[in-house]
């Protein structure tokens, strides 16, 4: 497609992106941006960054730019580092062959383990993904070259695989949640080929590396696709692979409590990014994963006979260690999301004068946020503390010390009530002294 057939301007790529395109091109090199950036362009859209490829060599890359870090083991990439922009660069690939044994490798399952086999522009564009992601933008002439259809499913917001999708899938697993992020994100359709393989073949996704699923689930759910995001990873049978705790409370009660907190949460999620507030995975995991800690709580107290306040303690280790074998959760977001699950029971019990030392606590607002979706989710008692702390949150010190007062009455004529129950009960029952004995009254009192 020449320069007069499309509507990308350099007024809307990165100057940094442009000076690495520009420069390899003068030190004779091809030089193209690839994928997203030239997808999201052509649909109006700013991108988020942008990628080059070429047919420099890594080495080659690096001469090129002081400025410049090999990365990867497994695709061996160029980052050139202006400031906190990175331009991502990297080298054509092409295809395996037996004897590439030394630069790439296989697994069992097909995944690809080593892939640094280099080709020209038209084997990189088949090893690509998807059909609207082989779409490369010359600096050389300011064209566009498609591959596989791209420019005419990108029109028709259709999602194809290039190559045969179950082979694709197995040497990368993640392909298929990419799939999913993809049609949400751009409002596309799966083709139907590219749909069929994903339920059979979603288990491969166990066999990658948690630190990379980690990345992968702060662009399904970190991006304001959330609640569209959840749904097709359910319907993929994707979710599981992900989160089984949180699946298998699903199985449990499809409709329950899990559930309903689960969808509130992906709205609140989506709504937040939506007014351009902050979203951070502490909430989110802390969230989550409440109802598989309760039922992990429960099994411990049953298991080894310690009170629910210690089973409590012991499960939410346990939790974050079997999550964090398919996902791996950075200390910094798991340690703060255990503070918000130690707040839930510290709610019931702080409606008291330590209500206001809890106010004061970091994670507070985080805690009252969860409070507030599990009162939705719950109902009941959950429903009330909730709106008891509602009151607490929304009004001034006065009328604080006042709701706290009034509770402290309540309590004390609830104790005092108590106790008189307790007397009676007591109390020895009284002689008949010639009276007349009740009847009585068929309950077999």
């Amino acid at each position: 497609m020449p320069r007069d057939g499309h509507d990308i301007s350099r007024r809307q790529i990165s100057d940094n992106a442009l000076k690495v395109l520009y420069r390899l091109h003068k030190a004779g090199y091809q030089a193209y941006l690839v994928g997203g950036g030239v997808r999201d362009l052509l649909l109006g859209q700013q991108p988020k960054d942008f990628d080059v490829v070429t047919d420099a060599k890594p080495e080659d890359i690096k001469k090129l730019f002081r400025n410049s870090r090999l990365v990867g083991r497994r695709f061996r990439l160029a980052h050139i580092m202006f400031g906190r922009e990175i331009i991502e660069v990297a080298t054509f690939r092409g295809h395996h062959t037996e004897s590439d044994d030394k630069i790439s490798k296989t697994n069992a399952s097909g995944r690809l383990l080593r892939d640094n086999v280099y080709g020209s522009i038209d084997e990189d564009a088949q090893r690509r993904d998807f059909t609207v992601n082989a779409l490369y933008y010359s600096i050389g002439d300011y064209s566009i070259r498609s591959y596989g259809g791209g420019i005419q499913d990108l029109r028709a917001r259709t999602l194809r695989l290039i190559g045969d999708p179950e082979t694709r899938y197995r040497e990368d697993p993640v392909r298929m949640l990419r799939a999913v992020r993809f049609a949400t994100k751009l409002g596309m359709e799966i083709e139907s080929h590219t749909a069929a393989p994903i339920k059979q073949l979603a288990p491969l996704l166990k066999d990658i590396p948690a630190a990379r699923m980690y990345e992968e689930v702060l662009k399904l759910f970190f991006a304001g696709k959330a609640v569209q995001n959840f749904r097709m990873l359910r319907e993929y049978q994707l979710f599981a692979p992900l989160f089984p705790l949180v699946e298998a409370q699903l199985k449990e009660d499809p409709h329950g409590p899990a559930m309903r907190l689960l969808a509130e949460v992906m709205q609140n999620t989506d709504a937040r990014i939506a007014e351009d507030k902050a979203v951070t995975p502490t909430f989110f995991y802390a969230a989550i994963l409440w109802y598989p800690l309760q039922a992990r709580a429960q099994d411990i107290a049953l298991e080894s006979g310690l009170s629910p306040y210690d089973a409590f303690f012991a499960a939410m280790g346990d939790v974050f260690e079997q999550q964090c074998q398919t996902i791996s959760i950075p200390r910094r977001f798991s340690v703060p999301a255990r503070d918000i699950w130690q707040m839930q029971q510290r709610f019931e019990r702080s409606k008291n004068g330590r209500a206001f030392k809890l106010l004061e606590h970091p994670k507070f607002r985080a805690a009252y946020d969860l409070l507030l979706l599990r009162a939705i989710a719950e109902g009941g008692n959950t429903a009330k503390l909730a709106e008891w702390w509602q009151q607490f949150v929304e009004t001034d010190d006065d009328a604080r010390k006042q709701l706290l007062q009034n509770g402290a009455n309540n309590s004390r004529s609830g104790g005092q009530r108590n106790r008189n129950a307790q007397q009676r009960r007591r109390r020895p029952p009284r002689r008949n002294n010639g009276e007349r004995k009740p009847q009585s009254n068929g309950a077999g009192e």
